[in-house]
């Protein structure tokens, strides 16, 4: 497990910060994990969570990923952003509250202008979801948004 805060890691705040920790990383990869608990943002009225959010599950692994990068060269966490995902699958249409769910995402590709390409799986009591995430993280995030507000 990682001591770093995940609000030092991923550019979320409060409820929207929906994994519970970061069990290991490395170059490559990172593994998180959560519990699903009742009343969350996205929770259905069962306290289940529907499993279209394995997405957003996938995607913050990533951007942890990016955080913990940053973190060990010193640098700050940047912003970056989910441009699709191509694939999703689950076997299952919602993952019951209690359930334990862990999400493993590679890293397949990576370039010097912040595209990236990243190998998701998602695993629970008899849930087995995939994706495959392309993000993008600009060199100068506060830049790049800017450039929007003036035009």
């Amino acid at each position: 497990m990682i001591d770093w805060p995940l609000a030092e890691l991923l550019p979320h705040a409060g409820d929207m910060i929906l994994i519970d920790e970061v069990v290991a990383f490395d170059e490559e990869q990172i593994h998180t994990r959560l519990t699903v608990t009742p009343g969350g943002l996205f929770n259905l009225a069962n306290g289940a969570m529907p499993a279209w959010v394995g997405v957003e599950l996938m995607a913050q692994s990533v951007a942890a990923y990016a955080g913990c990068q940053a973190r060990v060269r010193g640098e700050a966490v940047e912003l970056g952003f989910l441009l699709g995902s191509r694939k999703f699958e689950c076997n299952v249409e919602q993952f019951a509250a209690g359930s334990l769910l862990q999400i493993h995402a590679l890293r397949s590709l990576q370039d010097d202008n912040g595209m990236g390409v990243f190998e998701c799986r998602l695993t629970g009591p008899g849930i087995e979801a995939f994706a495959r995430l392309n993000v993008y993280r600009p060199p100068h995030a506060a830049e790049y948004l800017n450039e929007g507000a003036r035009t």
